[in-house]
């Protein structure tokens, strides 16, 4: 089915009858044909240089390394016997990962031309695949007027390369103030630029040997941290003589939902829009037998179904997340309901539920008058917080009877989240170290085509040395070959429909007039 959905998915897009959230939209696991073997890190880093509790880093940098030191082992690797122990000038790094998003309505249809030139976004069957280019051209100036009306709404382009650039600086200041790590910083773009692969270019260039590899995305998902590890997986394998553990340690953090630093800066920022309603407003909210006068929303990014059918934590992990800080806000004995639904779905496919759109009006029926909605898989302001939920979303609450409607900002450069960053890079460097594939196989990246995973990669089902074996999960991320044939099928007849619709300058439909 996931297969055959994926294809639905493209029909949609090429129809245009769904809307569409360009900057976060979703994104399948990356599969790379030219991977052969598995780059395998067994590292622990909890001494010397990486020991948090020595708090000051680059004291430590400028002095020979003890091996005998009786703290825990330095970083090393279990294949080659090699330590970072070994790196007399060890340098650190910081990568952030992020979706990206177009500067300016000029680089809408090239931004949407990377999104869907992606396998990962529309994955042809092996024979079409010379066809991905033109599938994407296509898909990307049919998107792109519509796309470019949503950005045009927002000031005319995403936000989100400006606020990752703050954070990233924010970051590095608070490493070095608080613990001493002297860390450059660098962003990887998975589809506009700066890219990933010009982050690890101008990495390579600055001699980092030392790379602690950070996702901007608090819960993990397959679609999102774990496509960006991919591209990271496919860079790596390829260049062993960069990136192999002889020259480069790296460590990743896959998620970090449950931080409390970020707990608490994301609880904040939600408790000044609830200390806002007025004593007016706080009465309005019981005036139609609502016995909670103040609401919240937590509106989390949404994922096909079938992701999570396949092992993908992502909605656990919301969960979590979730009551975690609830635990933090005004309880419903204190007049505060909390409330988690999902947005930004395309198709007619199957996705997390409840949808935002569906519970909106749900709230105004049950008499809702105050109401705080958090996007919580976000951590900067860009088209989904911007225009879907303060254009799109507010109208739907207002006309649902929703008249009080505040929205918490996304973390952005929040100094309790910025601390936690620090916190956390910090504590990456001190702590038993996961390299990508270890992130992407203990988050079960490969099970939604596990056999090509297996065949590609070399990845068994047990995983790599045993880290995310699940045989349940595994047996259920086997896909049909009738599914998949199916599947193969209706893409052919996509591509056909696309070409005879090219070459002809009409509509399909034009030619069963009589």
């Amino acid at each position: 089915m996931f297969k055959l959905s994926s294809y639905i998915f493209l029909f949609t897009l090429l129809e245009g009858t769904t809307s569409f959230s360009p900057s976060h939209g979703p994104t399948l696991p990356k599969l790379s044909s030219q991977v052969r073997t598995v780059e395998r890190t067994s590292s622990v880093v909890t001494c010397g240089l990486w020991a948090r509790r020595a708090s000051k880093l680059s004291a430590a940098t400028a002095m020979s390394l003890d091996k005998q030191n009786t703290l825990p082992p330095y970083p090393w690797n279990e294949a080659t016997g090699s330590s970072l122990a070994d790196i007399t000038d060890p340098k650190v790094g910081v990568l952030l990962l992020n979706l990206g998003g177009p500067e300016t309505g000029e680089d809408v249809e090239g931004f949407l031309y990377n999104l869907f030139a992606d396998p990962d976004i529309i994955r042809l069957p092996p024979f079409l695949t010379p066809l991905q280019s033109f599938v994407a051209t296509i898909i990307s100036k049919r998107r792109a007027p519509k796309s470019r009306e949503a950005y045009d709404s927002i000031g005319g382009g995403s936000p989100i390369l400006q606020y990752t650039k703050a954070q990233a600086d924010l970051m590095a200041k608070s490493l070095k103030d608080r613990y001493g790590i002297e860390a450059k910083t660098y962003i990887g773009m998975r589809y506009w630029y700066p890219f990933t692969e010009e982050a690890l270019e101008q990495i390579k260039k600055d001699g980092i040997n030392a790379l602690v590899i950070l996702p901007l995305y608090p819960q993990f998902s397959i679609s999102t941290s774990g496509s960006s590890l991919r591209v990271l997986q496919e860079e790596f394998a390829k260049n062993v003589d960069v990136y192999g553990p002889k020259k480069m340690f790296h460590t990743v953090i896959p998620s970090w939902y449950d931080r409390p630093g970020y707990v608490k800066s994301v609880a904040d920022l939600i408790q000044k829009e609830l200390d806002s309603f007025t004593p007016e407003e706080i009465t309005e909210g019981t005036s139609e037998g609502q016995p909670f006068p103040k609401h919240v929303l937590f509106s989390a990014h949404g994922v096909p179904a079938s992701y999570i059918e396949a092992g993908d934590p992502y909605r656990d992990q919301i969960i979590d997340c979730v009551e975690r800080i609830k635990a933090l806000l005004p309880s419903e004995e204190d007049g505060v309901k909390v409330h988690l639904s999902f947005q930004s779905r395309v198709g007619p496919v199957e996705w997390l539920r409840p949808y935002t759109d569906d519970v909106l009006p749900e709230l105004g029926e049950q008499g809702v008058k105050n109401l705080v909605v958090v996007p919580i898989s976000f951590v900067s302001e860009h088209i989904e917080t911007l225009e879907e939920i303060d254009i799109e979303y507010r109208e739907l609450a207002l006309e649902s009877g929703i008249m009080n409607w505040r929205r918490s900002p996304a973390l952005n450069t929040d100094a309790t989240f910025i601390q936690d960053m620090a916190d956390m890079v910090a504590d990456a460097l001190s702590e038993p170290s996961q390299s990508i594939t270890e992130a992407c196989v203990a988050n079960n990246v490969g099970n939604l085509e596990l056999e090509s995973v297996s065949n590609q990669m070399e990845i068994s089902s047990a995983g790599v040395m045993g880290v995310g074996f699940d045989d349940d999960l595994a047996g259920r991320a086997r896909l049909r070959k009738g599914e998949i044939l199916n599947g193969r099928i209706a893409m052919v007849g996509i591509v056909l429909t696309m070409l005879l619709e090219l070459l002809s300058g009409k509509p399909l439909i034009h030619f069963f007039y009589w």
